[in-house]
C-alpha cells in the first residue's frame, strides 16, 4: 500500500486535481490520499487558508462575513465547475462553512483553527466526489474517525490510540481521501498541527497502516543540497536519511516539515518526495540507511529569526541547578529553546524570536537578575542558524575547520557553534545579514569542487 499526500499547489485548481487523479489511478497501490487546502494557482494568488483566516477575522470582528465567505466559495466553485461536478458539492461546502461560523467563539484560537481546517476538510470532500465521478470509487474519511490528538494546552500530536484506530483503513477497497492538518481530541475538540500539518497527517496514516511507501507530492522534482533561490543550480539529492532530512527541515528546508518524519521513522516507512507536475521524475527518497558517498556533506540549510538570551555570572559552573532554574523561567513564559551553548561563567539560550515580545523579555530579564543574581543578562536579536548536515561527517576530519574558514572569508563572525551528539549536523549561529553569503560560501567549499 502507498499513502500519498498532495500539497496546496497540487490541489489548487481543477487542472491540478486532474493531475492528482491521473497519478492515483496510475498505481492501484495508492489507496490513501491525503490532501491540503487549495493553494496558490499563480505566484500572486491567495491561498484558500489565507481566505479562511480573513473570514474568521471578519466573523470575530463584526460578523459581516458575506463578502469573505463569497471569496472562499468562489475558489471551490471554480474547482467544482472545472471538474464538471454539480452544485451539490458546493452546497455541502457552504453549509459546512456556515455551521463553523456559527460555532462558539469564546476560545478564539480554537474558533479560528476550526475555520482554517475547513480548507483541507472540504477539499477532501470535493476530491473524493471527483474521483468517484470519473470511475475511481473513493470515500472521504473525516479525522473524527480515528485521528485522535491530545487535549489542550500542549502543542498538538497524535495519541497512540490514533494509530490503532487508523490501522483499519488498510483494509479498504476504495480510495480513501483524508484531509490533512488536523485531528480531534477525545473530548471532540478540533486541533490543528503545526506548520506542515498535512505532511504530519500523511506520515501518521502511513505509520498506522504500515504503508510500503509514503509519497509526498509537491511542486519540485526533488530535494536540493541547498536553497536554489540562493545557490545557483545546487546538487540534487537522490537519497537521504531520516536524520539528515530532519536536521535540514528544522533549519529551513521548506519541502518537508521536520516533525512529519517521526511517525514514519519509528516504523521504518520510506518516504518519496515527488513532483505532481512531473510524476515520472524519481524524486528524493528518505530512508533509514543509505549507501555512503565520497561527499561528507549532504545538504546545507539556513533559517533566520532567532534570538539569544545571554547570561553571565562568575562561578556559574559551580552553582548546582543554575541551568535548570534559567530554563524554568523560560518554561514559565511558555518558551521553548533550540540550543544552549555555555562556558564557565556564561550561558546562551537560543530561541525563535516569534515567541518573544517586549513584555516577555522584560519579565525574563528581571527574573534572571533578581532570582539568579546574574552579573549580566541581555537579549540579542537578528540571528540565523546555518546547518551543515551529512551522515558522512562523523568519519571526516577537519570538516568544522573547513566550514569555519569558509565562513570567515565572508567577513561574518561566528556567534555560536554546536554539534549534535549524533554527529550528523553542525550548527553555526551568525548574524542574519550574512546568511546568504555564508550559504554560498559553504556550498562552494563542500560541493563546487565535487562532481555530482
Amino acid at each position: 500500500m502507498i499513502v500519498c499526500k498532495f500539497g496546496g499547489t497540487s490541489v489548487a485548481s481543477a487542472e491540478q486535481i486532474k493531475k492528482v487523479a491521473s497519478i492515483v489511478e496510475s498505481n492501484p497501490a495508492r489507496k490513501i490520499v491525503v490532501v491540503s487546502a487549495p493553494g496558490k494557482r499563480t505566484p500572486d494568488d491567495i491561498k484558500v487558508t489565507d481566505l479562511l483566516i480573513d473570514l474568521a477575522d471578519a466573523a470575530l470582528m463584526d460578523g459581516a462575513v458575506t463578502e469573505k465567505l463569497a471569496a472562499v466559495m468562489a475558489r471551490y466553485r471554480a474547482i467544482a465547475e472545472g471538474l464538471h461536478l454539480g452544485e451539490e458539492i458546493c452546497q455541502i461546502i457552504q453549509a459546512d462553512l456556515e455551521e463553523r461560523l456559527q460555532a462558539d467563539a469564546s476560545n478564539v484560537e480554537l474558533y479560528v483553527d476550526a475555520i482554517k481546517a475547513s480548507g483541507e476538510d472540504n477539499n477532501a470532500k470535493l476530491i473524493a466526489a471527483y474521483f468517484t465521478s470519473i470511475g475511481m470509487p473513493a470515500r472521504y474519511v473525516s479525522p473524527r474517525e480515528g485521528l485522535i490528538v491530545n487535549e489542550l494546552p500542549e502543542r498538538t500530536y497524535a495519541l497512540p490510540e490514533a494509530y490503532t484506530q487508523l490501522a483499519a483503513l488498510a483494509k479498504t477497497d476504495e480510495i480513501i481521501v483524508f484531509p490533512g492538518f488536523f485531528g480531534y481530541s477525545a473530548s471532540g475538540v478540533l486541533r490543528t498541527f503545526d506548520r506542515g500539518g498535512s505532511d504530519i497527517t500523511g506520515s501518521i496514516l502511513s505509520a498506522a497502516v504500515r504503508a510500503d511507501m509514503y509519497e509526498n507530492f509537491t511542486d519540485v522534482d526533488c530535494v536540493f543540497s541547498a536553497n536554489p533561490k540562493v545557490v545557483n543550480c545546487p546538487v540534487e539529492i537522490k537519497e537521504i536519511t531520516y536524520r539528515e532530512m530532519r536536521e535540514l527541515s528544522y533549519a529551513g528546508f521548506s519541502v518537508f516539515h521536520d516533525e512529519a518524519l517521526m511517525p514514519v521513522f519509528k516504523v521504518g516507512v520510506p518516504v518519496n518526495i515527488k513532483n505532481t507536475n512531473n510524476p515520472s521524475a524519481a524524486g528524493t527518497k528518505i530512508v533509514s540507511k543509505r549507501a555512503t558517498t565520497g561527499r561528507p556533506v549532504t545538504g546545507i540549510s539556513a533559517d533566520s529569526g532567532f534570538s539569544i538570551l545571554y547570561v553571565s555570572k562568575y562561578l556559574m559552573n559551580r552553582e548546582v541547578g543554575f541551568g535548570r532554574k534559567l530554563l524554568q523561567i523560560l518554561e514559565d513564559e511558555n518558551i521553548s529553546y533550540e540550543h544552549t551553548p555555555s562556558g564557565l561563567d556564561d550561558i546562551s539560550v537560543i530561541m525563535r524570536s516569534t515567541q518573544l515580545s517586549d513584555e516577555i523579555e522584560a519579565r525574563i530579564l528581571r527574573r534572571v537578575k533578581e532570582e539568579l543574581y546574574a552579573d549580566d543578562v541581555e537579549f540579542r536579536h537578528g540571528f540565523s542558524m546555518i546547518v551543515i548536515v551529512g551522515e558522512g561527517m562523523r568519519h571526516n576530519t577537519g570538516l568544522a575547520a573547513r566550514a569555519a574558514s569558509a565562513i570567515s572569508k565572508t567577513g561574518a563572525n561566528i556567534e555560536m557553534i554546536n554539534q549534535g551528539s549524533s554527529e550528523v549536523s553542525l550548527v553555526f549561529g551568525v548574524m542574519q545579514k550574512y546568511e546568504n553569503q555564508i550559504l554560498q560560501a559553504l556550498y562552494a567549499e563542500f560541493f563546487a569542487t565535487v562532481t555530482a
